[in-house]
C-alpha cells in the first residue's frame, strides 16, 4: 500500500479518539513549549546586554557576549532537532500502522495498534514492567491466531532497559502439557534467550539430530505425551521453518517467540510467519485427540467389571450385560502436568560462586602448592 500521510495522520487520530491510543503526552508538549520560550527569553536578554555593552565598552564587549551566546544557541539546536526527529519518528509509526491496517483488511484479519498488558500466559508475558504488545493481527479462521510485538521493562538498581519480542499465538481446542521448545539458533553468549530456565530433570532427549536444533522441556512424567505430540515429521517441519523460533505450550495455547519483530510492514517476512502458521495448522488437529490418562476414573468395582451380571429378562431368557468399560479420559491436563518447574537459582548461584572460590585459591596458594611440589 503506498503512503499517503494525509490518510495515516487522520487513521491514528480516529485510533485514539476510540481509546485504541493513548492521547498526545501533553506534558511532553508543554515542556517543549517551557523550554522555547526559556531559551528565547535568555537569547533576548543577552542580546539587549550586548547592545548596552557594545555602546559603553566598545566591541570587545561584543565578542565576550557570542561567547556566551553560543552555548545557548547549541541548546536551541539540539532542542529543534530532537522536536524535528520526534515528529518524524510520530510520521513513521502512523504510516505503520495505517499500512498495518490496510494489510490486515486485505488478508482477513483485524489490526489492534496496542494491547496493554496483554492476557497471553507464555513466559514472556507474565515478567517486567509496563507490558504492552503492539502492531498485533488477529485472525479468527480457521482458528483464532495473533501476531503482534510484546515488550517489557526491567530494572535493577541503576537502569531500566526495555525488552522486545515478536510473537505468533495459536488458540487449541483442548488444554496441552506445559512443554517448551527451546531453539538453539537464538542462543545467546550465556545460552538461551529465554527469559526463564526449567529443570534439568525435565529435559527430554529427542530423537535424531533434533536435539542440535531444539531443547525440550516437559513436566517429570509426561515424556511420552511430549513425544506423541512432537513427532519426528512434526520436528522436522519446525527445523525446515521454524528453527529460530521458540515454541512453548501452555494450557491451551501454542506460543511462538522471536528475537525481533514479527509483525511488520515487510511483505517477506510476513510471508514466512504465515508459511510457520500454516505448517503447524496442519498438525493441530492432531494434538487436540489428546487426553491426559491421569485424569481417567476407574471402574467402581472391578469384580464387576472382569464378573459381568446376567440379569433376567420378562421371557425369562438371560441376557448379558454389557461389561463395564473404562471411560475415556476428559478433556483437560492433571496438576503435574499443567506447569514446568522452574530452575533452582540458587544451584547457579552455588556453582558461580564455587569457581570464583576454587580461582581465588588457585591464585592466592597455587605458587606456593608448585613451589612445594618442585623442589
Amino acid at each position: 500500500m503506498p503512503d499517503d500521510p494525509a490518510a495515516a495522520r487522520a487513521f491514528t487520530e480516529r485510533l485514539r479518539a476510540e481509546g485504541h491510543l493513548p492521547r498526545t503526552n501533553a506534558v511532553a508538549l508543554v515542556a517543549f513549549i517551557l523550554a522555547f520560550v526559556m531559551l528565547g527569553g535568555v537569547a533576548a536578554v543577552i542580546i539587549a546586554l550586548l547592545m548596552v555593552f557594545a555602546v559603553a565598552l566598545g566591541p570587545g564587549a561584543i565578542i565576550l557576549g557570542i561567547l556566551f551566546l553560543v552555548p545557548l544557541l547549541l541548546a536551541a539546536g539540539a532542542l529543534v532537532a530532537a522536536v524535528v526527529f520526534s515528529r518524524r519518528a510520530q510520521r513513521a509509526h502512523e504510516a505503520r500502522r495505517w499500512r498495518l491496517a490496510g494489510f490486515a483488511r486485505d488478508v482477513g484479519m483485524e489490526f489492534v495498534p496496542a494491547v496493554p498488558s496483554p492476557p497471553l500466559p507464555g513466559v514472556i508475558f507474565a515478567i517486567g514492567g509496563d507490558r504492552q504488545a503492539s502492531d498485533v493481527l488477529r485472525g479468527r479462521e480457521p482458528r483464532f491466531v495473533e501476531v503482534g510485538n510484546h515488550s517489557y521493562t526491567v530494572s535493577n538498581a541503576k537502569n531500566t532497559s526495555t525488552v522486545r519480542w515478536g510473537y505468533i499465538a495459536i488458540r487449541l481446542a483442548v488444554p496441552l502439557p506445559h512443554i517448551v521448545l527451546d531453539a538453539t539458533a537464538n542462543d545467546g553468549l550465556f545460552g538461551s534467550n529465554l527469559p526463564a530456565s526449567w529443570g534439568r530433570a525435565q529435559r527430554l532427549s529427542l530423537e535424531g539430530d533434533f536435539d542440535r536444533h531444539f531443547r525440550l522441556f516437559c513436566p517429570q512424567g509426561y515424556e511420552r505425551d511430549a513425544l506423541h505430540l512432537f513427532t519426528p515429521d512434526v520436528m522436522a517441519r519446525l527445523i525446515d521453518t521454524a528453527a529460530v523460533l521458540d515454541a512453548e505450550i501452555v494450557d491451551d495455547w501454542l506460543l511462538l517467540y522471536s528475537g525481533e519483530e514479527l509483525s511488520t510492514v515487510d511483505p517477506a517476512r510476513w510471508a514466512w510467519v504465515f508459511s510457520v502458521i500454516s505448517t503447524l495448522l496442519d498438525k493441530l488437529a492432531q494434538w487436540e485427540r489428546w487426553r491426559d490418562d491421569r485424569l481417567a476414573e476407574p471402574p467402581a468395582s472391578p469384580a464387576l467389571a472382569s464378573t459381568p451380571s446376567r440379569p433376567v429378562t420378562g421371557t425369562g431368557s438371560p441376557s448379558v450385560a454389557a461389561p463395564l468399560v473404562w471411560e475415556r479420559p476428559p478433556v483437560g491436563v492433571a496438576p503435574p502436568g499443567r506447569r514446568l518447574r522452574g530452575a533452582n537459582p540458587w544451584i547457579v548461584v552455588g556453582i558461580v560462586l564455587g569457581a570464583v572460590g576454587l580461582g581465588g585459591l588457585l591464585v592466592t596458594f597455587g605458587p606456593l602448592f608448585l613451589f612445594l611440589f618442585t623442589r
